[in-house]
């Protein structure tokens, strides 16, 4: 199967004064239809470079994005607006009409591709549905809360039909509980309509809450991608660490001595397998970290433990972990220090 998105040695160099900067080194990547995409990154990384370039908001210095069998940078500009229709995005700050009913804001994409006013205000009336936001339709932006907004703005995009959807930080100015609901709606979009989402954000926990897929960009450079479950189950690189070990930070250091962290299957979280291996060696370990995280709807927990010294006790501590179905990842050092 044919990815719906294709990056092939994706650079991006911007001019500034005279300088140069580079915000995207070599990336490549595969995005295929139906996924739920996460691109993640702290401040600076070039991820939002990234998603302006998958549809050619930005034109890439060098390198190729095919969408849907078309290589962007071979459209003429008629060409690739016209392709664009099939990419929507929604951002951070909503982007709304101010000036426009809720049910207006939904209707102006309809009415830019020339639909029949009575048809355009009956589909948006079924995209607000779609948001729970029926009653909603007579009001206006200023009237709203930030999860509303983004929740008309989600509505805005379903109008033009896209087979695409790009998410640029679209939760980092709401609260917790309220990015919670939004992600759950951007599931349920997915779901119902089959549409490709793409997630930039500078939160793993927003990426194990909706994603399927993951790649992390530093730097400009594509440092990690696969599933998230693979990704969190096992870090490769220290960017891919320093993401997911966020909240190890307040943990006590601890020089010269052997950690592991574990990640519990399903089943294996319901037995006392720390309980057990300390009574199967009568030895303790010392639990420095333990946490739940919601894995796309699924529980994982993981834990971090300082081993005893004697080696040979570590090795058979080990041993017997992964005979217990768990994933085991050695710390070189503690990432949080």
């Amino acid at each position: 199967m044919e990815p719906i998105i294709k990056i092939q040695h994706l650079d991006k160099e911007f001019r500034q004064k005279n300088a140069e900067v580079h915000a995207l080194a070599d990336v490549c990547l595969d995005i295929y239809k139906g996924d739920i995409y996460g691109i993640i990154g702290m401040s600076g990384a070039g991820k939002s470079t990234l998603v302006r370039c998958l549809n050619f908001l930005e034109r890439p210095t060098a390198g190729t994005v095919i969408v849907d069998g078309q290589d962007l940078s071979s459209l003429s500009d008629k060409e690739l607006r016209e392709k664009r229709k099939n990419i929507g995005m929604i951002f951070q700050h909503f982007n709304l009409l101010m000036q426009r009913s809720v049910l207006d804001n939904v209707c102006f994409p309809m009415e830019l591709a020339g639909v029949k006013k009575s048809e355009a205000r009956k589909k948006a009336l079924e995209f607000l549905k779609d948001v729970d936001l029926e009653e909603k339709a007579s009001a206006y932006p200023a009237q709203l809360s930030g999860g509303q907004k983004q929740r008309v703005a989600i509505a805005r995009v379903l109008a033009s039909d896209p087979k695409i959807l790009l998410c640029d930080e679209a939760t980092s100015a709401l609260d917790p509980q309220t990015t919670k609901s939004i992600l759950q709606l951007l599931k349920e979009i997915n779901r119902k309509y089959g549409i490709t989402i793409v997630v930039i954000t500078h939160e793993m926990a927003v990426v194990q809450e909706i994603c399927s897929h993951v790649a992390i960009i530093d730097h400009g450079h594509l440092v990690e991608h696969g599933t998230v479950e693979d990704i969190f189950l096992a870090p490769k690189s220290k960017e891919a660490r320093r993401l997911i070990y966020q909240g190890y930070e307040n943990v006590a250091e601890m020089k010269g001595e052997r950690c592991v962290r574990i990640v519990f299957s399903e089943n294996s979280s319901f037995e006392p397998v720390i309980g057990n291996m300390v009574l199967a060696f009568k030895s303790p370990v010392n639990i420095l970290y333990a946490n739940t995280r919601n894995l796309d709807g699924v529980a994982k927990g993981e834990m971090v433990l300082q081993l005893p010294e004697d080696e040979q006790l570590q090795e058979k501590m080990i041993a017997w972990l992964k005979n217990a179905r768990l994933s085991v990842e050695e710390l070189d050092h503690y990432v949080g220090q």
